[in-house]
């Protein structure tokens, strides 16, 4: 069909856009995997590994870069993913086979012996026999500082959850060492296995057991401060604790203001486990107010008496049977309205409306 040419004044019809290249074969996101290997190479080398592969291949195919910045990405790569490796543990064959053959010995009724001094042997004395090379301990570190010390001394590492959890280790520095396992092979490599628990958590009695959580102790009819204390006691920080009244219509005064005051129920209930970054909710009455008749786990249904219906509680209201307040008023009845009022407090007013002078509540 032969080409038609476009009508004389007609605008040129705009040319056809090129297609949109792929987020991953742009060059920004073929620098960024190759900075992404070290960072992935620092929590596992096996990612780190594979984040190195991605990155090679992203780097020559389909890439219209120069041949020689292919080439210098490519170092850069290998050198950043081989300086996060973890060192190769040193060659300790030689002191690891003697103490092998003395173990031998020993276990054939000999003994092992070793250059004693001039004196000792003037003097007759059985030289003793040389100890082995002790296992340093790593208990109570940070997993990823117990695995870096353990590699700087000779060993190849391993890890496993110390709980019955049996959760898998990511991120190492979020980890505890609780228990250690050190074991040298026939051709004179030594390993150590670390049994770990999460931070903060407490190490378990055994290898693979339960997780020994604290217990919540029973602290009904203790005041706020010494309910801290007790708190504390079982490794709960004051921080993690939290007070709220135990009537509904009551309200907590400043801290520190309600030390002395009694805990009435408290959630985790008595005996109940406080795990890891659980909160503890202590519900307190004042002194002078005892703690409801029926308790238990109280949602804030006990109320307090408020005879005059302002939503104060009568013993922070200076005027308990002031029924002719407006309780929408907290300060009193607006100076429209004048006059006495119930059985408490002056009707003087010193804004000059005749009403309430001054806020006689709490809620002021």
């Amino acid at each position: 069909m032969p080409h038609t040419a476009p009508a004389p004044g007609s605008p040129p019809s705009p040319p056809a856009s090129p297609p949109r290249t792929p987020w991953w074969r742009t060059g920004r996101a073929r620098v960024g995997f190759v900075l992404a290997v070290p960072v992935l190479g620092l929590l596992n080398a096996f990612l780190g590994f594979l984040m190195l592969l991605v990155a090679l291949f992203l780097l020559w195919w389909g890439n219209a870069w120069r041949k020689r910045w292919k080439a210098t990405a490519t170092v850069a790569a290998v050198v950043l993913f081989g300086a996060v490796l973890p060192p190769a543990p040193r060659d300790n064959k030689t002191s690891d086979t003697v103490a092998e053959a003395d173990a031998k010995t020993r276990s054939a009724g000999g003994s092992v012996s070793s250059p004693s001094p001039r004196n000792a042997a003037d003097s007759g004395q059985e030289p003793k026999p040389t100890p082995g090379p002790e296992i340093p301990n790593y208990l109570g570190l940070r997993l990823d500082k117990a695995e870096e010390r353990a590699r700087a001394d000779g060993f190849s590492t391993g890890d496993h959850d110390a709980s019955d959890q049996d959760k898998a280790i990511w991120m190492r520095s979020n980890w505890t060492v609780c228990f250690q396992q050190a074991d040298t092979s026939s051709d004179g490599a030594r390993t150590i296995d670390f049994g770990a628990v999460q931070t903060g958590s407490p190490c378990p009695a055994r290898d693979g057991g339960p997780i020994p959580w604290p217990r919540m102790p029973d602290l009904i009819g203790e005041t706020w401060k010494a309910a801290l204390k007790e708190l504390s006691a079982v490794h709960v920080p004051s921080d993690r604790a939290y007070a709220v009244p135990i009537y509904g219509n009551d309200t907590l005064p400043d801290a520190g203001e309600y030390d002395e005051w009694e805990v009435c129920a408290h959630a985790p209930a008595r005996r109940e486990q406080i795990t890891d970054g659980a909160s503890v909710t202590l519900r307190l009455a004042a002194p002078e107010n005892g703690c409801p008749a029926q308790t238990g786990d109280d949602n804030g249904s006990a109320l307090l008496p408020d005879n005059d219906d302002d939503g104060d509680p009568d013993y922070l209201d200076p005027f308990p049977h002031d029924h002719t307040r407006n309780s929408t008023f907290p300060d009193g009845l607006t100076g429209s309205s004048g006059g006495s009022s119930g059985s408490g407090g002056s009707s003087n007013s010193s804004s000059g409306g005749g009403g309430w002078g001054g806020c006689h509540s709490r809620w002021c």
